[in-house]
């Protein structure tokens, strides 16, 4: 198996294909803007879009739990069982709730990154089932 390290010049639109490679970088793009676009000041966190749609009511954490199932609804696309996909929507569902919470409920959402917890699982099965989609994450290598 060789692992390609990700490309250094990439496109700033997503792959439209529907092969795996391309449905990987589409939903790596798709979990970067949503958990993290920006990295607060001070801490390694980032913040997304995610945890900015929580500070409007009911119609925000909507929005982004209808992301979230977009990226249930690739993974389903892949392959992934039942279970797997149920896992995901489990994953939406808490996020969803904790955001409903009034203005509070973006604090907690800054900690549960459903949709970082969802591509983790999609990239363990593309791993598995599809490993010349697999690419070396620079991020994840330094935390060891």
């Amino acid at each position: 198996m060789a692992i390609r390290p990700e490309p250094l010049n990439r496109s700033p639109l997503p792959p439209f294909g529907r092969d795996p490679q391309a449905v990987r970088e589409r939903l790596e793009r798709l979990e970067k803007l949503m958990e993290r676009l920006v990295t607060v000041p001070g801490t390694n966190k980032g913040v997304g879009l995610d945890v900015a749609l929580d500070f409007v009511p009911v119609v925000g954490p909507t929005i982004a739990a209808g992301i979230g199932a977009y990226l249930a609804w690739e993974a389903k696309n892949l392959g992934m069982s039942k279970w797997q996909i149920t896992r995901m929507g489990g994953n939406i569902g808490v996020d969803w709730a904790l955001g409903m919470i009034p203005f509070v409920g973006a604090v907690p959402d800054f900690f549960f990154r459903s949709n970082t917890r969802n591509l983790r699982m999609i990239k363990r099965y593309l791993d598995k089932h599809h490993p010349g989609t697999k690419t070396v994450d620079v991020e994840a290598r330094g935390r060891g």
